[in-house]
């Protein structure tokens, strides 16, 4: 308890924490040279009305880095001013779309003391999360494959989004000791019910079907179709999102959740998720599964007894709170918590989790707070507490680009 106080009094001098650096550079923009070797991570496909962005690191399964996310916002400024450019597609290489931001990326510049750099990604994304979210052409995502963590931010907030029988959509963050970001409180705070919550703590899966059925997805098609549907789309010369709609709608299936689905489980996910805390969401599974015939919630429970207490309880928070904020609004929040994280003022949980999950791979993380009773209040309000003067708030266009609320 000390520590934290300690903590949330220092927070106006984020510059011993690494969050600011001596090497910041006197312009404001981002130094995009940086980036030029690696435009080949992001290709671009040319079509009679529209353009394409192509997530290139199948290797990677398309996770997200710095470079790629600076090339998306770049690309997507220059589309929406082209007057020759009527819509945008976005889609993956390989068996992924994007598997969500490259964690182990930043558990390397962690460890080697470059936090600026972390911030600058996380300035750098959600600042593109809210362009796509507040574009103004229309945007196709297809999500043919593997979609996890940022992977939706930056699509999911666009017009149309397509899936198929091969789309596999998570947010594991929990499990990282991390939070859902980049837009995610957003989205997942308004499916029906309590289904973001659910999907939040757990980092259970949702495929193509289920995304069409909770709203995730707008359209569904086989991925034996999808050429037919790219081919119809490039041909294009018309870019009324009613003509995009009835292109996509063309090679599209009917479908429904099977019996198996997470989605029929829906009121006992309402019953359970509803709760104040994450404590009263685990007595009420426990009490569903002493009276269950299946595994169900034994299963639930211990994914989340697997997360990181403190990003449970975090996560939590965050996904309540963006039920009532607009898309700038969440992304602000998202944005503190997130350099709260990378700044191990509270707890090491991110780096730790990436260790044991994607580095060392032991699975066997050592989470601080090591349980859900050792972490306090104050633990958790530094994450949602207002940065310093030190440190400048995520900074949007609101007076240009009017959010969704």
């Amino acid at each position: 308890m000390q520590r934290v106080k300690a903590v949330l009094k220092a927070r106006h001098s984020f510059q011993r924490l690494g969050i600011l650096s001596h090497q910041r550079c006197l312009s404001a923009q981002p130094n995009y040279a940086l980036y030029d070797d690696f435009e080949d991570q992001v290709l671009v496909e040319g079509r009679a009305k529209s353009r394409a962005a192509i997530l290139n690191r199948p290797s990677a399964l398309n996770a997200l880095t710095a470079s790629m996310a600076a090339r998306l916002k770049r690309l997507y400024e220059s589309w929406e001013e082209n007057p020759d450019i009527g819509f945008v597609l976005m889609k993956g290489n390989g068996r992924a779309f994007c598997s969500g931001v490259d964690t182990v990326a930043l558990h390397r510049l962690l460890n080697e003391g470059k936090v600026y750099e972390c911030k600058r990604f996380f300035e750098t994304l959600y600042k593109f999360v809210y362009l796509q979210g507040t574009y103004l052409k229309p945007h196709v995502a297809i999500f043919d494959g593997i979609t996890m963590g940022c992977g939706g931010g930056i699509s999911l907030p666009g017009m149309f989004r397509l899936v198929t029988d091969k789309t596999v959509f998570s947010h594991p963050e929990t499990q990282l000791g991390f939070h859902p970001d980049a837009g995610a409180s957003f989205y997942l705070s308004r499916l029906p019910g309590y289904l973001g919550e659910y999907l939040a703590l757990t980092g259970d899966k949702l495929n193509g079907v289920e995304m069409i059925a909770c709203g995730l997805a707008t359209h569904y098609c086989l991925n034996a179709r999808l050429a037919w549907i790219e081919e119809r789309l490039g041909n294009l010369m018309n870019d009324d999102p009613a003509v995009i709609d009835s292109s996509l709608a063309q090679y599209g299936d009917l479908v429904y959740p099977d019996r198996s689905s997470i989605l029929r489980r829906i009121d006992t996910i309402d019953k359970c998720f509803s709760h104040d805390t994450v404590e009263e969401i685990i007595d009420s599974l426990e009490n569903e599964a002493a009276g269950a015939y299946d595994d169900w919630c034994k299963t639930v429970l211990r994914k989340m007894k697997e997360a990181s207490p403190l990003s449970l309880k975090v996560t939590l928070r965050s996904i309540r709170e963006g039920r009532f904020q607009s898309l700038d609004q969440c992304l602000a929040r998202e944005y503190r918590i997130s350099l709260a994280w990378i700044s191990k003022s509270v707890s090491n949980d991110f780096t730790e989790g990436v260790r044991a999950r994607l580095v060392d791979k032991d699975f066997a993380p050592k989470w601080y707070p090591a349980s859900l009773e050792e972490v306090s209040k104050d633990m958790v309000e530094y994450y949602f507490t207002p940065l310093g003067e030190l440190e400048p708030e995520l900074v949007l266009p609101t007076s240009l680009r009017e959010p969704y609320i």
